[in-house]
């Protein structure tokens, strides 16, 4: 009789070992979720983060509270999920600058990559390179043209200007095309778009919803984007890639990340929930009108996207020199 006993006491444990995933996916999330924002509430990421939080909510049966935790780029946000329990009640909404920090700050106490789980990317916004509406540049081979004949003599802005992807974007291309061009440094778009209006600098590359409105109000017009595909708020703009530089792209982005360590469930559990609300219509809408394309997809495509993103972009970084003000 026991070696029957063992047997069916060895079949109930394997059974127990294998349900176990099953019953912890359906423990999840026995708590409120707390989505961490980097940046100060009414900005595009906060808004966004507030829009998919109310979109997860019900699926996953708990309530969604996004925290703003703004400073240091956005790394006091992620240090504090990095060290949260990896049990997916805490995540970190990121954005591009995250693939930066590294290199701007050498001391963190975190890896922006290892230390964390990939979720799922949320959306991408395009960077436009925009000149006056009055500029004689109906082209951006125009703009290059002219570069060139007059070279030292163009100027421009990268957005907010230091490790803004925008910024680095902007340099990216001055220096594959090789342009002689100076970078003027602004606090943030907003001034180097008033700027741009005056005619004090000749070209900008910024975020598209920080100057859809303007192109729209007839005072911009934009020459190229900077993503693989054209923009769907931006349809007749062409691409870099298209005819200028082939293989360029740069995008400002949001995301999804957990403390490393949270359970593969879990974290598939919150990618299937991210990837339903942006599949939702009125969360697509929305993102348009805030100029940004839902992006979704995998833990493991995110994963990577990231990876490139540190690389590429900490590369970046460290050639020109930049250091976190």
């Amino acid at each position: 009789m026991r070696p029957i006993r063992a047997a069916v006491a060895t079949v109930v444990c394997a059974a127990a070992a294998l349900a176990a995933p099953n019953v912890h996916a359906q423990a999840y999330p026995s708590k409120t979720v707390s989505l961490i924002v980097p940046f100060a509430a009414g900005g595009p990421a906060d808004v966004v983060a507030r829009l998919l939080g109310q979109k997860i909510a019900p699926e996953l049966g708990q309530p969604v509270i996004v925290e703003n935790r703004p400073g240091a780029g956005g790394t006091i946000a992620a240090a504090a999920v990095a060290k949260a329990p990896p049990d997916g009640h805490t995540i970190l909404f990121v954005t591009a600058g995250h693939a930066g920090a590294a290199a701007l700050y050498p001391s963190l106490p975190f890896d922006p990559v290892k230390d964390f789980a990939p979720v799922v990317g949320i959306a991408a916004t395009p960077i436009v390179v925009v000149v006056n509406a009055a500029s004689k540049y109906r082209t951006l081979s125009d703009l290059i043209a002219d570069a060139r004949a007059r070279p030292g003599k163009l100027n421009f802005a990268g957005g907010g200007g230091g490790a803004t992807v925008t910024n680095l974007a902007a340099e990216v291309f001055r220096s594959e095309m090789k342009l002689d061009v100076t970078n003027v440094p602004y606090k943030g778009s907003a001034p180097a778009l008033v700027a741009l209006i005056a005619g004090e600098i000749d070209y900008s590359f910024d975020n598209l919803s920080a100057v859809l409105g303007q192109i729209k109000a007839g005072k911009l017009r934009a020459l190229a984007v900077t993503t693989r595909n054209r923009s769907s708020a931006l349809p007749d703009v062409p691409t870099i890639a298209e005819g200028v530089l082939p293989g360029f792209e740069a995008s400002t982005w949001f995301g999804i990340l957990a403390p490393k360590g949270t359970p593969p469930v879990v974290v598939e559990r919150l990618n299937r929930d991210f990837n339903a609300a942006l599949r939702a219509p009125d969360t697509q809408a929305r993102l348009k009108e805030l100029g940004a394309d839902p992006t979704g997809g995998s833990p493991a495509e995110f994963g990577s996207f990231l990876a490139a993103e540190t690389t590429r972009w900490g590369g970046v970084i460290r050639k020109l020199g930049l250091k976190a003000e």
